[in-house]
């Protein structure tokens, strides 16, 4: 055959494919979300396996492992005990809360670790909701008004960056003017910009107990099917002072993340749900597939598709079988 162009010359070998990549991955790219509870003892995950609820003793020991394969992040999720919870979920603002008192120690041990914290309702909410419920009815200004003091509350414990995941109209004005007014200016905002009401959350619901008691999140998360209103919701957040975007999950919603990254100049994030997880783990459990390379395919599309800043509980395996690699070549 005369070929002028033959494609497969940039593909001839590790070497040349390697020069010639255009997505790579390093562990600089990962957030790692952890979960904790009250307890003494570490308590492994029965919905997410390899995962697990750490003490504070294990968490911070877990987070600086972590920072020695090169992870500069982790997200606190916290499983709460249901004596503690609320119609008006008052624990999330509590400044000797569980959160609160991770963060304090998670600083003091690492004070370069970027501690990011979740700012939503529903961990301590009795009704599992990400606001305030009344007769059935998710309100927004009234939640608002309360994750204003959660946030602050972290704010005051260390953390660095607070990511409202609540879906709520407003909040990310509302948390920025309450982070400024209290002198956390520098404290920043990851606005979860297009969280879509999605079936791949269930394990990471089963891990904190924070299902929805009644109905679901269909009137503040937002529908699958949609596309442009991801866009929507970026202009909002753009104007009320987000510091970085995110859209979750990822890998079903590589065209948003693409959208969004096409959209706006800020750092994109994208958060890797636990049931993108759970199915990558169950397959390669029973031998269909190639977990490490599975893995890495999917971090790799997330990242293609343009996010900056990966959320993902393979945050600590891939960063592993990333510095192996480095240290082979």
């Amino acid at each position: 055959m005369n070929l002028p162009i033959r494609a497969r010359r940039n593909r001839k070998s590790e070497g040349v494919r390697r020069l010639v990549c255009e997505t790579s991955l390093n562990p600089g790219d990962f957030v790692l979300p952890l979960f904790l509870h009250d307890e003494d003892e570490d308590e492994a995950i029965e919905s997410m396996p390899g995962c697990v609820r750490w003490s504070l003793a294990g968490l911070v020991k877990e987070a600086g492992e972590a920072m020695a394969l090169g992870i500069p992040a982790v997200v606190l999720f916290p499983a709460i005990d249901d004596s503690l919870k609320t119609k008006t979920a008052e624990e999330c603002y509590h400044a000797e809360g569980l959160v609160p008192r991770a963060i304090r120690a998670l600083k003091d041990a690492h004070p370069e670790l970027v501690v990011m914290t979740d700012v939503a309702l529903d961990p301590y909410n009795e009704d599992g909701h990400d606001g305030l419920v009344v007769d059935g009815e998710i309100l927004n200004d009234e939640t608002v008004a309360v994750l204003c003091q959660q946030a602050v509350t972290q704010a005051e414990a260390g953390a660095d960056i607070v990511a409202p995941s609540d879906m709520m109209d407003g909040r990310v004005a509302a948390l920025r003017e309450a982070l400024d007014e209290a002198g956390y200016e520098k404290v920043s905002i990851c606005s979860y910009t297009a969280k879509y009401a999605s079936a791949f959350y269930g394990p990471f619901r089963g891990a904190l107990g924070s299902a929805p008691k009644a109905g679901d999140k269909k009137t503040y998360q937002i529908d699958p099917g949609n596309r442009r209103e991801a866009l929507r919701e970026l202009v909002l957040d753009e104007e009320e002072g987000a510091d970085m975007v995110m859209v979750k999950p990822a890998g079903a919603y590589l065209d948003v993340i693409s959208d969004v990254r096409e959209a706006t100049v800020l750092p994109v994030a994208a958060y890797q749900v636990s049931g993108e997880y759970l199915m990558i783990k169950s397959a390669s459990r029973d031998g269909w597939l190639d977990e490490e390379r599975v893995m890495m395919e999917s971090l790799t599309a997330i990242k293609r598709a343009g996010a900056d800043i990966i959320l993902t509980y393979f945050a600590k395996q891939a960063s592993e079988l990333l510095r192996n690699s480095s240290e082979k070549g």
